[in-house]
C-alpha cells in the first residue's frame, strides 16, 4: 500500500473514485436536430448577448411615432418614458427656451444612448429620436450632415 493509498484510507475517500465524469450536455438545440436548427440557436445566442434586454422575438411589434413639443424640462421624464417603451420620438423644441432646450438635448441623448439609440436633427429646432430597432435614413439626413446641421 502506497503512502497515497492510506492517505485516502484514512479520509475515506474510495480509490476507484479517481475516474473523471462529465457532467457537461451535448449540445441540444431546442426545435429540432439538424444544421437550420443549429443556425437558429447560434443567431438567437447572439442576440442575447449583444444586449441585456430582455427580448420577446415572437411578438408582433408595433413601432409607434410620438410627437412632442415640451415647454419645461419637467416634460423630459415623459418623453423618456416613450423612449424606454422603444418608441420613435419626434422632438420640437420651438417653444422651449433655449436654456430648456438645452437641458432636454442633454438628458434625452443620455436616455437615447442608455437604450443603444440615437438622436439626429432633422431641422433647426426639431430632433427624432429612435430606438435601437429604428434605422433613419434619407437624402435629407445626408445633406444635413454634409453641411454640418448635424447633431
Amino acid at each position: 500500500m502506497s503512502m497515497l493509498d492510506s492517505l485516502r484510507s484514512k479520509l475515506g475517500i474510495d480509490p476507484d473514485a479517481d475516474s473523471y465524469v462529465d457532467d457537461t450536455e451535448e449540445n441540444v438545440f431546442p426545435g429540432g436536430q439538424g444544421a437550420a436548427a443549429a443556425q437558429e440557436y447560434t443567431q438567437q445566442q447572439e442576440i442575447k448577448q449583444h444586449s441585456n434586454k430582455v427580448v420577446n422575438i415572437n411578438a408582433t411589434t408595433q413601432l409607434q411615432v410620438v410627437l412632442v413639443k415640451p415647454e419645461r424640462f419637467d416634460d423630459a421624464s415623459s418623453i423618456a418614458d416613450q423612449l424606454n417603451a422603444k418608441h420613435t420620438v419626434v422632438l420640437n423644441l420651438e417653444s422651449a427656451s433655449k436654456e430648456v432646450s438645452r437641458r432636454l438635448i442633454d438628458f434625452l441623448s443620455g436616455v437615447a444612448y442608455a437604450n443603444n439609440g440615437q438622436i439626429k436633427r432633422v431641422a433647426t429646432s426639431t430632433f427624432i429620436i429612435t430606438p435601437y430597432n429604428v434605422d433613419i435614413m434619407g437624402d435629407l439626413l445626408d445633406e444635413l450632415e454634409n453641411n454640418g446641421v448635424f447633431f
